[in-house]
């Protein structure tokens, strides 16, 4: 038999104790498990970045791994702790948003308000709700055993999280994620419709930061180094990278910033 995965994503960073913490708790209780970190340096309370880089991770793990999210700017507040399971998945989070496109590809059938116990802290719900909620997922526990049933409509998603379509025919994104290597993921995927167009399109403009660059390209190769370049990445979202360089440093672009495309099929 298959041992249990659980995957771990956080904004704790690994100065600090917390996400060893975790899972001290999670193999106390579930010593079986296998343990993968997706990604603990993203920006403190980026509840939007953490939502992406779930969704790009989460596909590529076996049916029934159990997700642990904990970006909880609202963490002691009355947003509900949650688990969530869908055909291929366990969620286990904050019901901040922060699973907004992971469940928009792989859709809920099943929402659990996690209870609370009077031990939790007031500031530390990834040690003592859902680390312990995951774990018991990944040793066989029922969902249900875990608190009270939640209407899947009532789970909160995060506005902004798709591009918007202006008057003049182009298209307003957002910056969701910037890698370490300073590459901007925008929140527009390419092509904006089924069919199915060529990777490369010299039509395409994209302006950001105060630049703008024309056409859509392969990869980083196909630019001179120091250039800018645009291109559809491996999540299949329109990125913006210097090659060999940091498009986040040239431009002086973070999360959350305006990215706009003209000339999108």
């Amino acid at each position: 038999m298959a041992r249990p995965v659980i995957t771990l994503t956080t904004d704790f960073g690994q100065a600090d104790g917390y996400v060893g913490t975790m899972k001290g708790v999670i193999l106390g209780i579930c010593p079986e498990a296998t343990l993968v970190d997706i990604a603990h340096d993203l920006c403190p309370q980026a509840v939007r970045q953490a939502a992406y880089v779930l969704h790009t991770a989460a596909p590529y793990f076996p049916p029934g791994t159990v997700h642990l999210v904990v970006v909880d700017p609202g963490v002691g507040s009355r947003r509900r702790p949650i688990v969530v399971q869908t055909a291929r998945a366990l969620y286990v989070a904050p019901d901040n948003g922060v699973l907004s496109l992971a469940l928009a590809h792989d859709p809920p059938h099943l929402a659990i308000h996690l209870t609370e116990t009077a031990q939790a802290s007031a500031t530390f719900h990834g040690r003592d709700i859902f680390a312990p909620a995951a774990a018991h997922l990944a040793c066989g526990v029922d969902p249900r055993d875990l608190g009270e049933p939640l209407p899947v409509s009532e789970l909160i998603t995060l506005p902004g999280l798709y591009p918007e379509p202006q008057p003049d025919g182009s298209w307003r994104g957002t910056i969701l994620h910037v890698d370490r290597f300073g590459n901007l993921i925008t929140n527009i995927q390419y092509p904006m419709t089924n069919i199915q167009y060529p990777m490369t399109n010299d039509q395409i403009s994209v302006l950001a930061g105060g630049e703008r660059i024309v056409g859509l390209k392969r990869t980083f190769s196909d630019v001179a180094v120091g250039e800018l370049v645009a291109y559809v990445g491996s999540s299949g979202y329109l990125e913006i990278a210097v090659r060999e360089g940091s498009a986040a440093a040239r431009l002086g672009m973070a999360v959350g910033d305006p990215v706009c495309v003209e000339g999108l099929p």
